[in-house]
């Protein structure tokens, strides 16, 4: 167990949560460019056991033809390929060769909380020169990652995909499968970007609405609402603009460590069924991904299994894992396009018959705007036609998040809140910003059902309801996750959330910002309520939407600590984390 006091030493000496200083390494003598691309790693099954090396380097990495410096595992970005068994052990060998701390949080996997890899949480980390080894007995199948719990490593290249074959044969069929890791890269140090974000929000967006777009929202809307709104906007000193904190300003985004030019390749033959596991290794960005002419179906969702649904195109926030199966019957290229959410960039790679083919390039969309849905019900029911419990687009149509009321009214979150959303809405069935005017099926958490029924989520009532309130100050960059239990909040990380061993937690998410988080609870399972009553789909990362409220059930299945954050990397380190304690 860690002391409060060793819990704050930690995670400030892993350089996590609020502070940002520190140079970023320099080079002796050169050396050789890491390595790109999925590489299955190098193990060994020894007495029911799957054994694994991992080296932890700090290594120059080549995108089109400029060096960067990044940290890689095994020389390689993204890290090797892991893949364990259902039901054997695992046993992970990890060298630090780095002149910091580091760790490897197992992202996903259930396993003893010590082996869980969050510096100041579960152990003090891993230090220079130093090894740890993870050891845990594998309890579950499907598409996981791995990647770095200490300070910004994240971003420097510090992540692989994990893959965990299944006990049971699994209930669709393919003939071949790729993964693949998306992921956002940037030549600067992280500790810089993280700096011009505290000091001027909207650095890096270039997006940013000018007086004509006034002009013509005043010749489409009318002038006194055309005012209202932007006064509206003003007033939480933010831009409908404001869809991403980091873009393709610094970001180059990758496709299994590959830039768009470099186009990574994946081979078919014409009528084969092709599993797809896509995998968000990104710190900061959302990818919405689509296979021009091909139709994708999803067969699993952060690595379980859901009934399957036919889709376009699919928005995959930050650590969110989807499995899909597409079938080409071509004899032809397909592009795997995965554009960022704001639309400043993009990666993509090629399926195709044989080598050196490519697909093309679909046409760029404009970059998106928020609408009024993301201040929440306060704004949204005094626009006619609208029903404050539903989105625009649905009117008066059944709220799938069910009763899901927090009782949180009178709030005074102080300077990490610039606006306050007392009516959260449910956005479940909404794609997200950018989506919503989408001709194609796009997926949405509306659509997800788990293959199997969890009949305890239908027979059982909540032993406690607790409310998470999400809050944020763009302007100063500070993020906080504040907790209610019906009798006073907080926010204080050295506060853990207290749940006890065996009892089912209720959560009710409200998120009081203008942009989407990405929460991830480490060592449990979370079933979201999205009105699939006993088939509610269960996830390790769940989306939340600007101006929305979901509820979330918790089997408390895990005793010890666990983390619980936003994944994207500087909200996280400015304030949007937790620890669950379970006793």
């Amino acid at each position: 167990m860690v002391s409060r006091r060793d819990f704050i030493k930690g995670t400030l000496a892993a350089g996590a949560l609020y502070g940002f200083g520190g140079a970023l390494y320099s080079f002796g003598s050169p050396v050789k460019t890491a390595s790109k691309g999925i590489e299955l790693g190098d193990y060994k099954e020894k007495d029911g056991k799957i054994i694994y090396d991992f080296v932890i380097r700090k290594r120059p990495i080549e995108f089109d033809g400029r060096i960067g410096k990044g940290i890689a595992i095994n020389d390689n970005l993204p890290a090797p390929l892991v893949k364990l068994k259902e039901g054997m052990w695992a046993e992970l060998n990890i060298y630090n060769e780095l002149d910091e701390i580091t760790s490897i949080h197992w992202h996903g996997i259930l396993l003893p909380y010590q082996m869980d890899g969050v510096p100041g949480v579960t152990f003090p980390g891993i230090k220079p020169g130093e090894k740890f080894t993870a050891k845990f007995k594998v309890k579950q199948y499907g598409t996981y990652w791995y990647h770095s719990h200490a300070g910004l490593q994240e971003q420097l290249g510090h992540y692989g995909p994990l893959v965990i074959e299944p006990e049971e044969p699994e209930p669709f069929t393919y003939d071949r499968e790729y993964v693949i890791v998306l992921s956002d890269w940037s030549f600067e140090d992280p500790h810089w970007i993280l700096s011009r974000l505290k000091k001027e929000d909207g650095y890096f967006n270039y997006n940013k609405r000018t007086v004509f777009d006034f002009i013509n929202d005043i010749r489409t809307k009318g002038f006194m609402q055309a005012l209202r709104e932007r006064m509206m906007w003003a007033s939480m000193r933010m831009s409908p603009r404001d869809i991403a904190d980091v873009t393709g300003a610094t970001y180059i985004f990758l496709m299994n460590g590959h830039t768009p030019e470099e186009n990574w390749t994946a081979l078919f033959k014409p009528g084969e069924k092709i599993r797809l596991r896509f995998i968000n290794a990104a710190a900061m960005t959302y990818f919405d991904v689509r296979i021009p002419g091909l139709k994708m179906t999803v067969v699993q969702a952060d690595g379980q299994n859901v009934q399957p649904v036919e889709v376009d195109e699919i928005r995959i926030a930050v650590a969110e894992r989807y499995d899909v199966i597409v079938q080409p019957t071509e004899y032809r290229a397909y592009t795997i396009f995965a554009e960022a959410m704001d639309r400043s960039g993009y990666a993509r790679g090629t399926l195709a018959p044989e080598p050196g083919m490519e697909g093309p390039i679909p046409p760029r969309r404009k970059p998106p705007e928020r609408g009024m849905e993301a201040h929440g019900g306060a704004h949204l029911k005094h626009m006619k036609g609208m029903h404050h419990h539903g989105h625009m687009r649905h009117g008066m149509k059944k709220d799938p998040c069910g009763v899901c009321e927090p009782k949180l009214k009178n709030f005074d979150f102080g300077p990490t809140a610039a606006m306050l959303n007392p009516e959260p809405i449910c956005r479940l069935d909404d794609p997200g910003v950018g989506l919503k005017d989408a001709k194609h099926k796009v997926l949405t958490y509306a659509d997800l059902k788990s293959y199997v029924p969890w009949e305890f989520l239908h027979k059982r009532e909540p032993d406690r309801v607790i409310e998470i309130h999400f809050t944020g100050n763009m302007e100063r960059f500070i993020w906080r996750m504040w907790t209610y239990d019906g009798k006073r909040w907080t926010s204080d990380v050295k506060d853990f959330i207290k749940w006890r061993y065996g009892e089912l937690v209720r959560m009710i998410w409200v998120n009081h910002t203008m942009m989407d988080h990405p929460i991830h609870l480490h060592g449990m399972w979370m079933y979201l309520d999205n009105g699939s009553g006993e088939y509610k789909p269960r996830k390790d990362t769940i989306n939340l939407k600007p101006g929305e409220k979901i509820c979330i059930d918790v089997l408390v299945d895990a005793k010890g600590y666990w983390a619980f954050h936003c994944h994207l990397l500087y909200h996280m380190h400015m304030g949007m984390m937790r620890v669950v304690e379970v006793t």
